[in-house]
């Protein structure tokens, strides 16, 4: 399958903000939990993270998190964060600040650790950049210019006493937001363009912009895409006879970006392909019906947490049904796919009275993932513990 301003852009998120930690241990995934808060950027160590062995499966979503969204279960919620964990260190070790602007600031295996997360059990594989089908003119000035920039990484884990914790070997793909001027641009980009060549009034379309930058390549940089596939080609061959779990997450464009290599992925590897889950934080939308449809056909998982006062997880364009509109709006029609963990900022004590931009930023998402309502018994011991 084939796919056919000022000089510091500001990235979506910042960087340099400590992520929300939250820990605690649980005998099974309706009991009470316990929860003991951590230092910031220290993400907690197996033994006190839930045994996951015997049930990963739902809580990757098999089921498609029934019963586990609302209220949202305490063990999800763990993993929510521990995925969201990933994307923070993706901007943590993306460079914002000096040239070359928007590289990696770490040696590939030292992202996790130099970014203040020593001890997930997971190493990282490759980096992940993504380019700009957009071409400027040879006047404007080279920051703005630069098409090709580090988005994120391939991470496997391999301590055995987490792959035993979570039952399976997974695989994490993190993906950053938004950062670079052209990035910015391709956000812009917001009809719809069809996946393939092949027509057809019900065809798959995503936005142009996503797909441009998970497409495009420029000389010697690869694509986002061909990074992608040449990593997981490469896992599935050392690590297929064992079980296997593929986690792609994102913040905001990295959102997007996730859900187009998660339908990539099975499309290209089909039957080959591992248990394949988004966790979408602050995404936009990304396509329409018809590519809906499609996730849901290859069994391909998202988990969309979005906050109801973010801006950005309402465009591009607009929810309709595609039978009452003319031809000319079809390129417009969105659809939100997957499952959502829908929150919001407005009721949440402590951010009620922030601006759109914090609304939109991972360190948000991640506290309202961590203090949405609990189980009156998970409350309690909330209480007690931050009481002591």
């Amino acid at each position: 399958m084939s796919f056919p301003i000022t000089k510091c852009v500001r990235p979506c998120n910042q960087p340099s903000i400590p992520s929300l930690q939250n820990v605690g241990t649980t005998t099974n995934p309706t009991t009470t939990i316990t929860f003991k808060p951590q230092p910031p950027n220290k993400i907690s160590s197996s033994p006190s993270l839930p045994k996951l062995s015997h049930s990963w499966e739902y809580y990757q979503g098999v089921d498609n998190w029934k019963g586990l969204l609302d209220p949202l279960n305490d063990t999800l919620r763990l993993e929510i964060i521990r995925y969201g964990n990933f994307v923070e260190a993706a901007y943590c070790s993306c460079n914002f600040h000096s040239t070359p602007y928007a590289s990696c600031r770490f040696p590939k295996s030292k992202i996790l650790s130099q970014s203040g997360f020593p001890a997930t059990g997971y190493r990282v594989t490759k980096n992940l950049t993504a380019t700009s089908g957009i071409h400027l003119p040879g006047w404007a000035p080279t920051w703005m210019t630069t098409r090709s920039s580090w988005i994120g990484y391939i991470a496997v884990c391999h301590d055995r006493r987490e792959i035993a914790r979570l039952g399976r070997r997974d695989v994490v793909i993190a993906l950053r937001g938004t950062a670079t001027g052209l990035e910015w641009l391709e956000n812009m980009r917001a009809t719809l363009t069809p996946l393939t060549n092949g027509g057809g009034d019900n065809e798959a379309m995503v936005e142009s912009g996503f797909l441009s930058l998970y497409t495009s390549a420029s000389g010697n940089k690869p694509s986002l895409q061909t990074l992608v596939r040449e990593g997981i080609s490469k896992i599935i061959q050392k690590y297929g006879r064992e079980r296997l779990s593929l986690t792609i997450t994102g913040h905001s464009l990295g959102a997007a970006l996730a859900t187009l290599a998660a339908y990539d992925v099975k499309e290209t590897f089909a039957d080959a392909a591992p248990m394949v889950t988004v966790m979408s934080f602050a995404g936009p939308r990304v396509g329409n019906w018809s590519f809906r449809c499609r996730l849901e056909e290859q069994g391909t998982k998202v988990l969309r947490i979005v906050n109801s006062d973010d801006v950005i997880t309402k465009v591009p364009g607009f929810v309709a049904d595609g039978d009452e509109l003319s031809a000319g709006w079809v390129r417009w029609v969105y659809a939100d796919v997957g499952c959502e963990l829908r929150l919001s900022s407005r009721d949440a004590p402590g951010l009620n009275g922030i601006n759109i931009a914090a609304c939109h930023e991972l360190k948000t998402y991640l506290r309202l993932v961590a203090n949405c309502p609990f189980r009156a018994t998970a409350r309690k011991m909330m209480n007690k513990t931050f009481a002591q």
